[in-house]
């Protein structure tokens, strides 16, 4: 299953049914900034926290009609046929990495409309998520390869 082209499904129904614009966050955002092969292991989306709040059963019933059960509440995170999506807020964006929410630029792709940071702040969250307790545990050789990446293009 093509990540990149499942993100624009979930995403045009969160255009459609719910009029959210999304964010395309993680490997799979960063890849298409940079043009190369990251091999993401799951696709990470940022909505307003109202829906992962209050809205919650909006966004869980969206995502169960288009196949998708949910697997972890407290990651908000759903899967289909061994692919996973999970869903943070983003207005977290400014407290964990200082990214002004307001000026990330919306791309339009086949009509479907979402959020891609760019590589600036791109280097903002990598550099914030390698100081992140699980992330230096877990994730912290593909976070400073992502960082050499990121300043290698810019």
């Amino acid at each position: 299953m093509n990540k990149k082209e499942e993100f624009l499904k979930i995403s045009g129904n969160l255009n459609n049914e719910l009029n959210i614009i999304p964010l395309l966050f993680g490997s799979l955002g960063l890849e298409q900034r940079l043009g190369i092969d990251l091999n993401p292991d799951d696709i990470d989306i940022l909505i307003p926290e109202i829906y992962l709040n209050d809205n919650w059963e909006e966004l869980e019933e969206l995502l169960g009609k288009s196949g998708y059960r949910l697997y972890d509440l407290h990651e908000h995170a759903f899967s289909k046929n061994s692919l996973n999506v999970a869903f943070a807020a983003l207005e977290s964006l400014k407290p964990f990495a200082d990214i002004d929410i307001s000026r990330i630029p919306v791309v339009e792709e086949k009509g479907i409309k979402y959020y891609l940071l760019d590589l600036k702040d791109y280097l903002k969250v990598y550099t914030a998520s390698a100081k992140d307790g699980y992330r230096v545990n877990k994730k912290n050789k593909q976070d400073s390869e992502k960082i050499r990446l990121i300043e290698q293009a810019l």
